[in-house]
């Protein structure tokens, strides 16, 4: 299912992207302030007796008019239940920071790749009356999906939000968008993108 899903994003990003390529050569190059943006998004997710909500605040620049680039930083409380055994509880803490690539073969839609690196911290409650236990760890993800967004202008255009799918593909049962079998919890985020220099922006529509 993850293969198919990547393949899918690739082949929407292959429609528009000579278009806006085209229209790139007429673009002034080198860095430009008004690219630049901030913003950020909540993320929630329910699957298989698990519960995830985040939030991660994001800095970047919109390389050209169709790709964004961005660090970020992030927090996520997850919990799941029947985990070794009935009514048994895993709580985890997790903060860390990563980069993303976003491209838009539309102005409302868009593919998006994500690596982070996350630090963690359970909380595990068996259910046979032993004490809880407590790990910590860090792991790698890499998250794949795609969304829509209320209209991206280019570069340095209006503030817009988004929703997106995404998905980790790395597999790992460390990670926080995993269940302990290591399989890939579908992560829902929504958020707004705000351009930092609108007035020069809008030059670039």
């Amino acid at each position: 299912m993850q293969k198919k899903l990547l393949a899918a994003l690739l082949f929407l990003l292959s429609i528009n992207v000579q278009a806006q390529k085209d229209k790139e050569d007429e673009k002034p190059k080198g860095f430009q302030k008004e690219n630049l943006f901030t913003g950020g998004s909540v993320n929630l997710s329910f699957f298989n007796n698990s519960f995830i909500i985040g939030a991660s605040p994001v800095f970047g620049y919109s390389v050209t008019n169709w790709a964004d680039v961005a660090v970020l930083i992030n927090y996520n409380y997850a919990s799941q239940r029947d985990v070794y055994d009935i009514n048994d509880r895993l709580r985890q803490y997790t903060y860390g920071g990563g980069a993303f690539v976003r491209l838009y073969p539309a102005k409302f839609l868009f593919a998006q790749g994500q690596v982070e690196r996350n630090y963690v911290k359970e909380k595990y409650k068996p259910v046979n009356g032993n004490p809880p236990e407590s790990v910590k760890s860090n792991a790698g993800s890499l998250l794949v999906g795609g969304g829509y967004c209320s209209g991206r202008q280019g570069r340095g255009g209006q503030p817009f939000y988004y929703v997106s799918v995404m998905f980790d593909i790395s597999a790992k049962v460390s990670s926080p968008y995993t269940d302990n079998l290591g399989r890939a919890i579908p992560i829902i985020r929504g958020g707004f993108q705000i351009p930092l220099f609108q007035g020069g922006g809008r030059k670039n529509r």
